[in-house]
């Protein structure tokens, strides 16, 4: 009996260490930004607040300031929502980048010259998860950076989603 145990706990553990291996060499599909550092990114707030939102009143939208305060190009990828009811655009100046959301990959850059302002548009739909989607929400917003110092913005967003 006890041999019987010592093998269960035996191939128990090997089973996780070769899963842990596995793990760790997956790729995540983000793209890689060489780093550097005469970048520097300034946000000057990086979560919004809604406040009370109707279900069924529309989208809502909010952007941020993204500015590359270093003296070389900033670069900005890899854009995701951590919800399908909630999308993110890059606009710079005129240029408006491809519409991100949860599941969107992408080797999409935004190359922001020094002394540059990118916005962040956040669009979120209250209506996407239905009447099972009322009460408080929590959206997050991910971009990587070649900023050393920064090499991932994260900016939140919450509401009440009321009938």
């Amino acid at each position: 009996m006890n041999k019987v145990i010592i093998i269960l706990i035996s191939v128990s553990i090997l089973a996780v260490i070769a899963g842990a291996t596995l793990m760790s060499g997956e790729s995540d599909d983000r793209l890689d930004i060489e780093a550097n550092e005469n970048t520097s990114v300034f946000i000057d707030k990086t979560s919004f607040d809604w406040g009370t939102i109707g279900l069924n009143d529309g989208n809502v939208e909010h952007a941020f300031d993204i500015l590359n305060e270093g003296s070389e190009p900033l670069v900005l990828s890899d854009i995701a929502t951590s919800c399908m009811c909630t999308t993110a655009t890059l606009i710079l100046g005129e240029d408006e980048s491809p519409v991100f959301g949860m599941h969107t990959k992408s080797d999409y850059q935004l190359t922001v010259p020094s002394g540059e302002t990118a916005k962040l548009k956040v669009v979120f739909d209250p209506a996407f998860h239905g009447p099972s989607g009322i009460g408080p929400i929590s959206r997050t917003i991910t971009i990587n950076t070649n900023d050393p110092e920064r090499p991932e913005l994260r900016f939140m967003l919450t509401a009440v989603v009321r009938k």
